[in-house]
């Protein structure tokens, strides 16, 4: 159970933050809204070091420094992706691709699911496919190159996600700390090489710090999850996040709603009350 509710945590924060980036990375290059962004998740994790610890062991920094690199892929290639948006549609593709590779990798690995667990995975992946089914009657389409680009985003995160599991369970926020330092890093050497493609466009400060902090704040609760719950549930849970994002971008911008998103929304519902039976 705790396990469930630190991914449902996760899972709403990773939606928020990914809203906020989206908005923010609206007007200026990618790249200028990551390097904000990066090392606002990087301060918090730096914060969060006196109290939760943290363990720079071989394992830790290794496997963190490759979460850090996938998650800058992540963080340009999401960002990119909602600032062409429509939201409501390549959200949840993002989210489905990000579900697959964590899910395959747990079961993969042994872990085993109860009764309701294996009738709630399935339920639980079709709410995200519902949840991804943003061509109702007269919502916006997206065109091929956003498609490619939520996708590169999902295989990302799923990696990012991986990477972070495998380390160490005894490191504490170390992982974080060193993927966030990486990812930081790779986005100001990338910055620096194409500083004359970035143009004259400020990105939105105080909408891309918040963004940073929530992801930081998701990275942290999904961690949590991973080491108290299996792989495969976790990520699948965290990968509703989408649902989050579809809700903020129809309150706020108004962006339309299918009806087999909705379906797909009471879907999650169910399948999120069958994994959390024993």
């Amino acid at each position: 159970m705790i396990a469930l509710l630190l991914a449902l945590g996760s899972s709403l924060t990773y939606g928020c933050a990914d809203f906020l980036g989206g908005l923010g990375a609206r007007k200026a290059h990618v790249l200028r809204t990551v390097m904000v962004a990066a090392p606002a998740s990087l301060a918090v994790e730096l914060m969060l070091w006196p109290v939760l610890g943290a363990s720079f062991s071989r394992g830790a920094l290794g496997w963190g420094a490759l979460s850090g690199v996938a998650s800058a892929a992540a963080f340009a290639l999401l960002y990119r992706t909602l600032a062409i948006g429509p939201m409501n549609v390549l959200s949840p593709v993002t989210a489905l691709v990000s579900a697959a590779l964590p899910v395959g990798v747990g079961l993969m690995q042994g872990e085993h699911l109860t009764a309701a667990g294996l009738v709630g995975l399935p339920l639980a992946l079709m709410a995200v496919v519902l949840v991804s089914a943003g061509h109702g009657a007269g919502s916006a389409r997206s065109s091929r190159t956003a498609l490619l680009l939520a996708f590169g985003a999902g295989a990302a995160i799923a990696l990012q996600l991986v990477f972070l599991h495998q380390a160490p369970s005894d490191s504490g926020v170390a992982p974080l700390i060193m993927g966030r330092a990486v990812s930081s890093a790779v986005t100001l050497v990338a910055a620096g090489l194409l500083r004359r493609r970035l143009g004259p466009e400020k990105p939105a400060y105080a909408l891309l710090a918040g963004a940073g902090v929530l992801d930081s704040i998701a990275n942290l609760l999904f961690l949590l999850a991973a080491r108290s719950g299996d792989l495969a549930v976790v990520a699948v849970l965290t990968a509703l996040y989408s649902a989050g994002t579809v809700l903020l971008a129809r309150g706020v911008l108004s962006e339309r709603i299918a009806r087999g998103q909705l379906v797909g929304l009471g879907t999650a519902a169910v399948a999120v009350s069958l994994l959390a039976l024993p």
